[in-house]
């Protein structure tokens, strides 16, 4: 008597034959629904790792050394948990829990350990570097081209050229962000429809799923067409909103200015006396300051007093007892400008606002923050 293999059996047996088009059974591709539950599930994963990390670190090194390399040990938490299955040639968590097996699209077998490490480098190294280089890259191209637009005559400031500088000065940041790229959006939109390269790391190395379970004739796989025909509208609202806005916004007529994140213009200094090469991300801070300032409606406080309210001193704000809670835990210094999250936690201004903005939760008690809900102290 004939006894039944598994599908998991069958595809450890024939490595260098096509998975698809399996003598024993004809494995479909993955649907959307699959592939994105199984992200969730490795999401999840690497985040239990990344809070293990965090609170070793926290233990040897301090919260202040957690949090200031929090991208790093996120990035290596990522690191690990795709060597220790995808780099090997396992199925992560993800996969086993939602039954897909990666592949190559174009030869539908397993894919080799280059093409394995490429995706891993890709969809894991690249943003990191990335998320380390743009700043100062962007703040560069910004003051080029404040300098442009600041020198260029008055006769010239209707010319193409001209209006090209100030619509990439304008949309600088989302034009040099990953996050909003219109690459990730339309890709995600082909994923919807087709239901492959969830990630773009994924097409780039023709990295697509199979589902490895049999199907019987009546079952059916759904997707997530309807969420892509609702992308593709926003996309369209949006793009149509972009335009319009880039066609009715008026060109400055004086000094040069910086569009904020939240659409709040402000003006810049005069760019004449700096210099390109000594303009790093350090002097980019101010304008970082400033975003900031107008997201939590909180003046900055003058050059001459960088902080309203220093707590070394302990005449400032002697109401807040005992000794111990007139420290940062994130800095673990006397805190400076102490600021209250909505769950009524105390931190230093720019520690809280640092934090919120890698991770919008309460470094305490995990309660979700928002750095427009960050409010400063007061005598």
């Amino acid at each position: 008597m004939a006894v039944s293999e598994s599908p998991d059996d069958n595809i450890r047996d024939i490595p260098k034959r096509s998975l698809v088009q399996s003598t024993l059974y004809n494995y479909p591709f993955a649907a959307s629904p699959d592939i994105i539950r199984s992200n969730q599930k490795d999401t999840y994963f690497e985040g239990v790792l990344l809070e293990h990390l965090s609170t070793i670190l926290r233990r040897l090194y301090g919260s202040r050394f957690a949090h200031t390399y929090n991208s790093e040990a996120r990035t290596f938490t990522e690191l690990l948990y795709l060597g220790l299955t995808t780099f090997i040639g396992n199925r992560t968590l993800g996969e086993e829990y939602c039954d897909i097996y990666q592949i190559e699209s174009h030869t539908q077998e397993l894919p080799e350990i280059g093409r394995r490490a490429g995706y891993i480098l890709t969809a894991v190294l690249l943003p990191y570097t990335l998320g380390k280089t743009l700043p100062s890259l962007r703040a560069r191209i910004r003051f080029r081209l404040e300098n442009n637009l600041h020198r260029a005559p008055k006769n010239s400031r209707t010319s193409l050229r001209y209006r090209l500088q100030q619509y990439i000065l304008t949309n600088l940041n989302a034009l040099t962000s990953i996050s909003t790229s219109p690459f990730y959006a339309i890709n995600l939109a082909i994923f919807y429809f087709t239901g492959s390269y969830y990630h773009l790391s994924k097409r780039l190395f023709n990295l697509r799923y199979i589902f490895s379970k049999h199907l019987a004739p009546s079952e059916q796989r759904v997707g997530y067409e309807v969420l892509g025909v609702l992308l593709v509208l926003q996309m369209a609202v949006q793009a149509y909103l972009h335009v319009q806005n880039t066609i009715t916004t008026s060109l400055p007529t004086e000094g040069p200015t910086a569009i904020l994140d939240n659409g709040v213009e402000i003006g810049l200094p005069d760019p004449q006396d700096r210099d390109p090469l000594t303009y790093t991300t350090e002097k980019a801070e101010d304008t970082s300051r400033l975003r900031i300032s107008h997201t939590t409606h909180t003046p900055l406080p003058s050059t001459s007093t960088p902080h309203r309210y220093d707590l070394s001193d302990p005449a400032t704000l002697a109401w807040l007892q005992p000794q111990q809670t007139r420290k940062c835990t994130l800095c673990l210094e006397p805190m400076k400008d102490p600021s209250v999250t909505t769950c009524g936690h105390v931190f230093c201004w720019t520690c809280i606002l640092d934090w919120v903005e890698e991770k919008p939760e309460c470094p305490l008690c995990r309660q979700a923050v928002l750095g427009q809900h960050v409010l400063p102290l007061r005598g």
